[in-house]
């Protein structure tokens, strides 16, 4: 296959654990070829179809040169995003105003005849924080709202409160209010802008001491490891990015019970990839946009995660002719 990978900048990726480069890395490996671009390069004009311009890249093996582009002509840069055999997208969050414009874009290259994995409007409907509303049967007490009498009144019945932004990613601006309620005023006017934006407000789960676990699913089916980020020394946060340490272990049965209730259902609607974060019994969110954790398990478990994606890949690009 001829991929195109929509990601952020390649200087920008720690290849270590990177998940999008494990993508590219096995893609490289079973023959497919790579292109690569970023949202900004992907354009449209009237009577036209949907264009990126993009790179080709040959993936090295080297830890620090890890990729070379191979020689363009002028023509080759801009190609029509139609015509690549399946287009990744992988722009890492936040889900801001230019992410959803560039599902827009996608969207209308789906209908010149591009086949998209997350798919766009897929992307749209599910937004990380707010897709677990779907489910209410698998989450622990969670509000969401801009108002702070609400968020007051919450923490009031549950007396230890984890507080968030619809929109961050990697445990940014996410706080635990406890019992005493300690700056409670001060920082729900820092994540609600004076009622401006929306806050999501869940009871603190305890079992984030045993870690907040990635469960990986594609197209339906959940990857049989998943990875618990355990918070270090005082952090409530258990994601790597803030410091988590990652730990991989096969899933429990009631971490399978939600993958299997929910991933089939979100793959029938165009997510091949989705990332679930569980903590206890509990879902927190669902990850869409660019789900990560493939080199940790496979490199603790031996089970080869990118492999599975890229054999799912080919399978959803075949059924889409």
């Amino acid at each position: 296959m001829n991929l195109l990978f929509v990601a952020d900048p390649l200087t920008s990726f720690k290849i270590y654990k990177d998940t999008t480069f494990a993508m590219m890395r096995e893609a490289q490996r079973r023959g497919h070829r790579i292109s690569v671009c970023e949202p900004k390069d992907i354009s449209w004009q009237c009577g036209a179809p949907v264009t990126a311009t993009v790179s080709r890249i040959t993936l090295t093996g080297h830890p620090v040169d890890w990729f070379v582009e191979a020689p363009s002509a002028p023509h080759e840069l801009q190609r029509a995003v139609k015509d690549f055999d399946a287009v990744v997208m992988r722009k890492d969050p936040p889900f801001d105003a230019e992410f959803f414009y560039a599902t827009h874009l996608l969207e209308q290259a789906e209908r010149e005849g591009a086949r998209v994995f997350n798919k766009p409007r897929a992307l749209r409907d599910h937004p990380e924080k707010l897709a677990i509303l779907e489910f209410p049967q698998f989450i622990g007490p969670t509000l969401v709202t801009r108002r702070d009498p609400d968020i007051r009144r919450f923490h009031a019945e549950h007396r230890d409160i984890i507080l968030k932004p619809l929109d961050g990613m990697g445990g940014m601006g996410i706080f635990r209010v406890k019992e005493d309620g300690l700056n409670l005023g001060a920082i729900i006017e820092t994540l609600n802008k004076d009622g401006a934006q929306t806050v999501m407000v869940q009871k603190f789960l305890p079992a984030i001491a045993q870690g907040d676990k990635r469960i990986l699913v594609i197209d339906g089916e959940p990857v049989p490891y998943c990875l618990a980020r355990i918070p270090q020394g005082g952090e409530v946060r258990g994601n790597l990015a803030a410091g988590g340490k990652g730990l991989a272990q096969p899933l429990s049965a009631r971490d399978r019970e939600i993958a299997l209730a929910i991933g089939p259902k979100l793959a029938a609607r165009g997510l091949l990839l989705i990332g679930l974060d569980v903590i206890g019994d509990s879902l927190t969110e669902i990850n869409v946009t660019s789900p990560t954790c493939f080199q940790e398990i496979t490199e603790q478990t031996g089970f080869d995660v990118a492999a599975m994606f890229v054999q799912a890949l080919e399978a959803a690009q075949a059924r889409s002719h």
